[in-house]
């Protein structure tokens, strides 16, 4: 497929249908970048033979030479599948554990997503929790099992054994899909006891719960991959091949005269061919026969590899390359390397782009296809729920699940993050391309020049060598091309202008990484930004009905707004400019950077809430002071730090109380990324950095009467132990004692007042009863928090009355002042916040 223009795009874009937002996700090293670079090259943008080595959605300098991504990146792909034509918003994210917050930036503006794994090293931890991500996120997954030429180069497995490896893979990834949706399952269960528990009057008795009930009940067939589901595609991405069951299954109904829904039921599983009978019988593995899949797919694979890469057997290829009707050029064949030759081959028998392209359009939901449960999830902050929301937000679902792209539509959009870029790639400072009158002008005034200096050069005393060729062409033009030499001088002296202010081209823009979910984005067009703790509950009623960002709206908190001055489109490396993006899109906007920090909604109606906060998997906790090693540069230190907290959604700039400037970050790697930044892109200066600091949380539990290892702890060991307290405790100051029993005496100097503590545990029934009723308890914090700022209190569901006299009733009866004498346990009164004083009495 050729290279498709940005008047294709834009047309694609209209279409929501057949528009696929994916990410891919991978544990780091399983092929991702591979991937992302041969379905690339199906477009057009560069050859198909650099796909692996040119890695072109890492245009980090530090991306190419670690091998690694680090960024999410979005790219949009035209794919034409059975006479329709597609538009594949690619974002390819990273999958070091370091930069897990750029995944989830990625996952929360897709609707599918591909998931990656080795076929050596499995499923690994971070495959897991890109799994989780997407399972948290309610987006649907297909499966790639990459690097199948490993199996047979590296390990050298026979097709059986090949066989036996990727069932176990499947299981594997299939094991954790299962896990998340048996945790789901006995959550909404439990959830639904409870509710029945506490509307039921008659209490007493005992209990009996079926976990199982629920599992049984609901159907998870269309979660698990399976290769007859048509979501699991086999691939090699380094040599440019990649297959499903469907496309042997119609290449084999041709050869063998049996129907293809019967090929692709059959062709993988337990099945085998009866050569005798012609038909396909099941009991492959009891019988000790080959499967249907071992030998009709991966024989054929495994000796092409033997022919070409192990023996390079020149005549056997030659016939392969004749039966599958393939054209390999002349210089392919005299290549030294045979992967050359084997990619040639394999990209033209089973093009890798071709198979996950197909499976994702699909497979994969369009934006239409939004589920009402990941909307309502969207939309619910905190301990709220959907049903508590005003009218008039509610409303907004329908706007959502519709997809629309007209002007009566609201325009909601949801911003994951924000990503620098350098003023010299955004496409309103790129030097355009020539026309051809101005290349005409340009080649006159060179001409002209060029004759002056023949003047000057011959001198005064031969006038009549001076007046010859391209002089007297040159005179006469001179008066036609007078006004073009003015205009291009002008031109030329503008941009020696440019030229000599490149701190002004050296600033950085900042471009955010969104999606729209309803209506059109355009270009110049004002919108509400909503902050996290944004309530639309609170803020309807001080504005008026039908209000717009354009309109004079009085100081509203947590809400600004802002004008869209630029919109993009997004394709690796470049940008390229538009002027509206409809619903159903990912997009980059310009002109944020004064209104968004990090993540942030955007809104053409105030009744819009704001997006639930991304699902960050890894936390930072290494940190490193930092200062400038010329202490005149601090203003440029503090100025790139804020740059890099609004360009990293993981990284966290901190200011001590001693005015020390910390920062915060998710690993080792995403450190040394900060520091690089930090010098050579937002502060650019010289810096110091202090050694990494990784805090570590403590909490107290009982002695171990029981060694783990060795079961009971030796009589040595004790004496040991008891020295060792005999020793610790002689390092106290005069007064301090410590019991046996945990009891901690200390007496003043003059002996005239004695302290005693002891730290003890909370109770397992008190610890169950908090974690049981946490949601209520995130209700009443919320509650006393907005009566404290003097806001209008929020909606209680009909559930919280319920569940706060349940915690009433758990939590029993204060105890009075004889009891509390000589008592140190924990009690829980519920009767003392202000939400029981307003809603229960």
């Amino acid at each position: 497929m050729g290279l498709t223009s940005l008047e294709k795009i834009v047309a694609l874009q209209k279409n929501t249908s057949n528009i696929r937002n994916i990410c891919i996700l991978a544990h780091v090293d399983h092929g991702k970048t591979t991937l992302a670079d041969c379905l690339i090259a199906s477009s057009g943008i560069f050859s198909s033979r650099l796909a692996g080595k040119l890695r072109y959605m890492d245009s980090r300098e530090d991306e190419q030479i670690r091998g690694i991504t680090m960024k999410s990146s979005a790219i949009s792909l035209h794919f034409t599948s059975d006479g329709s034509d597609y538009l594949i918003n690619l974002i390819d994210s990273p999958g070091h554990v370091d930069f897990s917050s750029e995944v989830s930036t990625a996952v929360r503006l897709c609707d599918g997503a591909v998931v990656v794994v080795d076929a050596v090293e499995g499923v690994c931890p971070q495959t897991q929790a890109v799994l989780r991500q997407a399972w948290l996120e309610n987006i649907h997954p297909v499966l790639i099992i990459n690097k199948i030429d490993r199996l047979i180069v590296e390990l050298k497995l026979t097709p059986q054994e090949i066989y036996t490896h990727l069932q176990k893979i499947l299981e594997q990834v299939n094991a954790v899909t299962g896990s998340l949706f048996t945790s789901k399952v006995l959550e909404e269960r439990a959830e639904k006891d409870t509710d029945s528990q506490a509307s039921s009057d008659s209490t007493s008795g005992e209990q009996v719960y079926d976990w199982s009930a629920g599992l049984e009940e609901t159907d998870d067939s269309h979660l698990y991959f399976s290769p007859d589901q048509g979501n699991v595609v086999f691939a090699s991405a380094i040599d440019g091949w990649g297959f499903s069951v469907q496309q042997f299954a119609q290449l084999y109904s041709k050869k063998m005269g049996i129907k293809a829904e019967v090929l692709l039921k059959t062709l993988w599983g337990d099945f085998y061919l009866n050569a005798k009978a012609k038909k396909i019988m099941k009991g492959a593995q009891s019988k000790g026969k080959k499967p249907l899949f071992v030998q009709l797919v991966l024989e054929n694979i495994w000796s092409l590899y033997e022919a070409v890469v192990i023996r390079r057997d020149k005549d056997k290829v030659e016939k392969m390359v004749h039966s599958l009707g393939l054209t390999i050029a002349a210089r392919d064949f005299r290549h030294t390397d045979p992967k050359v030759l084997l990619s040639a081959i394999c990209s033209q028998w089973l093009p890798v782009s071709h198979a996950v392209l197909t499976m994702v359009c699909t497979k994969l939901p369009s934006p239409l296809d939004i589920s009402a449960e990941r909307v309502e999830k969207l939309m619910c902050v905190g301990a709220r729920r959907f049903d508590s929301l005003p009218d008039q937000t509610q409303d907004l679902k329908r706007a959502f699940m519709e997809c629309k792209s007209d002007d009566s539509a609201p325009v909601i959009v949801f911003v994951s993050k924000m990503f620098a870029v350098d003023s010299k790639t955004l496409p309103q400072n790129k030097q355009r391309p020539l026309t051809q009158e101005e290349i005409a002008q340009r080649r006159e005034l060179a001409r002209q020049r060029h004759a002056e200096k023949l003047v000057t050069s011959q001198g005064p005393g031969n006038p009549e060598q001076a007046v010859t060729g391209n002089t007297s062409e040159a005179a006469a033009s001179t008066g036609e091309n007078r006004k073009g030499a003015d205009l291009l001088s002008k031109q030329m002296e503008t941009m020696t202008l440019k030229a000599s202010t490149p701190e002004k081209e050296d600033k950085e823009h900042f471009v955010a990484f969104a999606r729209v979910y309803s209506g059109v984005v355009r270009r110049g067009q004002r919108m509400f930004v909503l902050g996290p703790k944004y309530d639309p509950a609170v803020v309807l009623n001080k504005l008026p009905v039908g209000c717009s960002a354009a309109d004079d709206l009085p100081s509203i908190p947590h809400m600004a707004c802002c004008t869209l001055e630029d919109l993009y489109l997004l394709m690796g490396r470049e940008l390229e400019q538009l002027q509206e993006v409809p619903s159903g899109n990912v997009l980059g906007i310009g002109g944020l950077e004064e209104f968004v920090l990090k993540s942030a909604t955007l809104s053409t109606s105030p009744a819009c809430p704001p997006f639930t906060p991304l699902n960050f998997e890894a936390t930072p906790i290494v940190r490193v002071a930092i200062e400038p090693k010329h202490p005149s540069d601090m203003p440029k230190l503090v100025r790139g730090m804020k740059l890099l907290n609004q360009a990293d959604p993981c990284a966290e700039v901190l200011i001590q109380e001693t005015g020390e400037h910390v920062l915060v970050t998710a690993g080792e790697v995403h450190l040394q990324r900060c520091l690089d930044d930090l010098r050579e892109r937002f502060a650019k200066i010289e810096i110091s950095a202090s050694e990494p600091i990784i805090p570590f949380r403590e909490t107290i539990i009982r002695p171990p009467k029981m060694d783990m290892v060795n079961e009971d702890m030796g009589k040595q060991h004790k004496v040991a132990v008891i020295h060792q307290v005999k020793e610790e405790q002689s390092k106290y100051c005069e007064g301090f004692q410590v019991d046996s029993d945990g009891l901690v005496t200390l007496t003043t100097s003059n002996k005239l007042a004695t302290l005693g503590i002891r730290a003890m545990p909370l109770p397992e029934e008190v610890t169950w009863l908090l974690e049981d009723s946490s949601d209520l308890i995130r209700t009443m914090e919320q509650f006393n928090l907005n009566v404290k700022e003097g806001r209008e209190a929020l909606e209680i569901n009909q559930k919280n009355p319920r569940g706060h006299s349940g915690l009433e009733t758990e939590a029993g009866d204060p105890p009075t002042r004889a009891e509390m004498e000589g008592r140190c346990e924990p009690h829980l009164d519920v009767r003392s916040t202000p939400i029981w004083a307003k809603h229960f009495t």
